[in-house]
């Protein structure tokens, strides 16, 4: 395998890499926040039936069961096709959405609101594809591609919310403006996960430093890498018996648990807060029906700014002990949502949402990136799955605990 004799800092195709990453990154959750972001037009067309939660709540378990099945089959599963199918699932879902809405011209009622909870289902379906594949595939290249990947995550979060409020603001006092504008968010959203899997079919496979990872992988026993090398002309003749020895999923959870149970309690904090919370109860405010879309705007960008702080080495925490403090440290967070939203204006509000997501990208990216050093290439794609388990699962865990913000409201 000729790209496994150069150095990985002489290989072509680095910067390539990063960007094609923080694209794929946005393509792994556009779809999702897009359902999230439109939370406004949601609420108006279902407004019996919480949708901010619900379809949440809908999403999660498909997510987490299929995820928590492909990370114990991990090292059996061809990586090349889990990704294009969660890429492509991703595309068909998300092109759904929309022939919904305009097959049933925009009306609410308990039929259309059980598709769009159908097609919630196939996003958490698709993201436990993409998100545990891609983040194991890239945790055996280097930390700045899982980083890219990581920021393109939170980076469609920022740009879902910049479209929705320039959508609806553009429509907002035209008529039916709120379905225009939804509308026109999922075209956008169709095509941009038509592009992904555009690039991670034919132009990631084929850039020379991923080449050179990946045969590495292999090299080290990995067999997930196999079509992938494949598809960019590589042809792998390692011998069975060659193969060496790696960590068992139980051992290599074991010697990271408390990196697993820091993303678990990352994401229940968040989620339990996000976006249910700041959707449904944070009360009236000046900025009337832009108040909770503003708030997932504040959010969605400070998280995308926290996964570009560890890029700043001096600031970049690595220690275990300061990874665990610093996230039991976040649950502060909640008593303070819970005054705010009582007794305070929306400028703290609007300040606690933007540390809330500060927080929790720079926590994510931090574990993420520290976690696999040290393992070899199959055990990086390994710790990458199940850290991405443990990271839904806190999702699920916060989803459920953010229905407990309802109690005492006569819900």
């Amino acid at each position: 395998m000729e790209v496994a004799v150069k150095s990985p800092d002489k290989l072509e195709g680095k910067y390539k890499a990063m960007v094609v990453c923080w694209l794929l990154g946005i393509g792994c959750l556009f779809s999702w926040n897009s359902m999230l972001t439109i939370e406004d037009y949601y609420v108006n067309l279902f407004p019996k039936y919480h949708p901010s939660r619900v379809l949440t709540l809908v999403y999660q378990p498909f997510a987490f069961i299929t995820l928590a099945l492909l990370t114990y089959y991990e090292a059996k599963v061809n990586t090349r096709k889990r990704n294009l199918f969660g890429f492509i699932l991703f595309f068909i879902s998300t092109l759904g959405v929309l022939l919904l809405d305009l097959g049933t011209s925009g009306k609410g009622g308990i039929g259309p609101f059980i598709g769009v909870c159908v097609i919630s289902a196939a996003f958490g379906l698709a993201d436990a594809h993409v998100q545990g594949g891609m983040v194991g595939d890239l945790s055996f290249m280097q930390p700045e591609f899982v980083q890219s990947f990581l920021a393109g995550l939170a980076a469609s979060g920022a740009i879902t919310s910049g479209l929705r409020m320039i959508t609806k603001g553009v429509f907002d006092s035209s008529q039916n403006g709120l379905r225009k504008g939804a509308i026109l968010f999922f075209g956008i959203c169709t095509i941009f996960e038509l592009l992904c899997v555009l690039l991670y079919a034919f132009v990631f496979p084929k850039l020379p430093i991923v080449k050179y990872y990946r045969a590495k992988a292999a090299s080290e026993g990995s067999k997930t890498v196999s079509a992938d090398l494949a598809a960019a002309g590589i042809h792998s003749h390692s011998a069975e018996s060659a193969i060496p020895e790696r960590l068992t999923n139980r051992q290599l959870i074991a010697e990271n648990i408390d990196y697993a149970l820091d993303m678990f309690l990352i994401y229940l904090l968040t989620l339990s807060i996000f976006p249910g919370f700041l959707s449904e109860d944070t009360g009236k405010h000046s900025l009337g029906s832009w108040y909770a879309i503003f708030l997932i705007a504040m959010y969605n960008v400070w998280d995308l700014i926290g996964r570009y702080i560890p890029l700043i080495e001096c600031v970049n925490l690595e220690s275990r002990k300061g990874l665990k403090i610093a996230v039991l440290a976040r649950f502060f967070l909640i008593p303070a949502f819970y005054f705010t939203a009582k007794y305070a204006d929306q400028g703290w509000m609007i300040f606690l949402t933007s540390f809330l997501g500060l927080s929790n990208g720079y926590l994510t990216v931090c574990v993420l990136t520290a976690a696999p050093k040290g393992y070899k290439g199959p055990e990086q794609n390994a710790l990458g799955n199940i850290l991405v388990l443990f990271l839904v699962g806190g999702i699920f865990a916060g989803v459920i605990s953010d229905w407990l913000w309802l109690i005492g409201k006569g819900w």
